[in-house]
């Protein structure tokens, strides 16, 4: 297994990039979005886990051990392969990936090229247990009206996490206009 490699980058094809080593030889390893913007030719080092195929070796790069936790963490969910591991990998930093999961952020996980809602709740769910974090599904489902306010409030410019930390504290007995207004009162700190 090729746990760490020490080198230079030489060369960068999309995400693909080739790394020499100090004895000569080269790997070819596929790299985050930080790794493969690097300017040519850098001084790496970076962990690597192999991926073992029938038809191919493929070595995924990461900038921290931390991340490469992750992505093993990730690959031991049923259902997500190293692929899409990666690419959870590549658009989240690792403390932020944290939050969505104690958060039960679904939205967070979408963003995420090529996954839909139903990976992204298996996700949260297993990633709960795995970083011992509590899972609530009913934070994962949203009533229309809710939807509409949190829409609401991200378009008038606030956050999506403030508007959804905003929206428990929102009476249900109001209509869709009011609670939006009661939350622009709330997240400004307007009172009256």
């Amino acid at each position: 297994m090729i746990g760490k490699l020490a080198g230079i980058l030489v060369g960068v094809d999309g995400n693909i990039g080739l790394i020499e080593t100090e004895s000569g030889v080269a790997y070819e390893v596929t790299l985050t979005p930080a790794l493969a913007t690097k300017k040519l030719p850098s001084n790496v080092q970076i962990y690597t886990y192999l991926q073992v195929r029938e038809n191919a070796h493929v070595l995924f790069g990461f900038d921290t051990p931390k991340q490469k936790e992750l992505f093993k963490t990730l690959i031991g969910v049923s259902g997500v392969g190293p692929k899409t591991a990666f690419s959870i990998i590549s658009f989240s930093k690792v403390d932020e990936l944290t939050k969505a999961v104690q958060e039960n952020d679904v939205d967070y996980f979408r963003q995420v090229p090529g996954l839909g809602k139903k990976t992204a709740m298996k996700l949260i769910l297993e990633l709960s247990q795995k970083l011992n974090t509590e899972f609530e599904l009913k934070k994962m489902y949203l009533s229309e009206e809710d939807k509409m306010v949190i829409d609401t409030l991200v378009a008038l410019g606030f956050k999506t996490q403030d508007a959804k930390n905003i929206l428990p504290k929102l009476p249900k007995n109001l209509s869709v206009e009011e609670r939006v207004r009661e939350g622009i009162k709330l997240a400004s700190g307007i009172r009256k």
